[in-house]
């Protein structure tokens, strides 16, 4: 296993929020959500820290997977639709990189292919490797 997959294997609150890695390589991330109850909020529609997590998680896979550790400084979130049901998409790409900067696009959309939510984000990327935890 990549040692990106790895690392990213030990994040409990994704695990728990049923998030599963589709995809990582430099500067790009996907993901999905399949939607259960505990996602959704008290109007039946998914809660948008249900949908923020998703796409932050693709943010952090996207923004680590140069094998440095990079860590969010400004984020923010417009959801475009509500939904109820169903898996929700995470597309991350980066958008620019410098040495202390990376600024990436994350598109959050449901299974028929409409954007649910748009997020963006700023990382500040260290120069520490990402420490990768022996494989399990």
């Amino acid at each position: 296993m990549d040692p990106i997959r790895t690392f990213f294997r030990g994040d409990r609150y994704a695990a728990h929020s049923g998030i599963e890695l589709l995809e990582v390589k430099p500067g790009y991330a996907r993901a999905r959500m399949p939607l259960s109850a505990m996602h959704l909020n008290g109007l039946d529609i998914a809660h948008g820290g249900a949908i923020f997590t998703l796409a932050d998680f693709a943010f952090a896979l996207a923004s680590n997977s140069h094998g440095t550790i990079a860590v969010a400084i400004n984020t923010n979130m417009t959801i475009m639709k509500a939904t109820k049901a169903g898996t929700l998409w995470a597309e991350a790409r980066e958008v620019s990189k410098n040495p202390r900067l990376g600024n990436y696009t994350v598109e959050v959309r449901d299974d028929a292919g409409d954007l649910v939510a748009l997020f963006q984000g700023l990382a500040y990327r260290k120069s520490e490797p990402l420490p990768v935890p022996p494989a399990t």
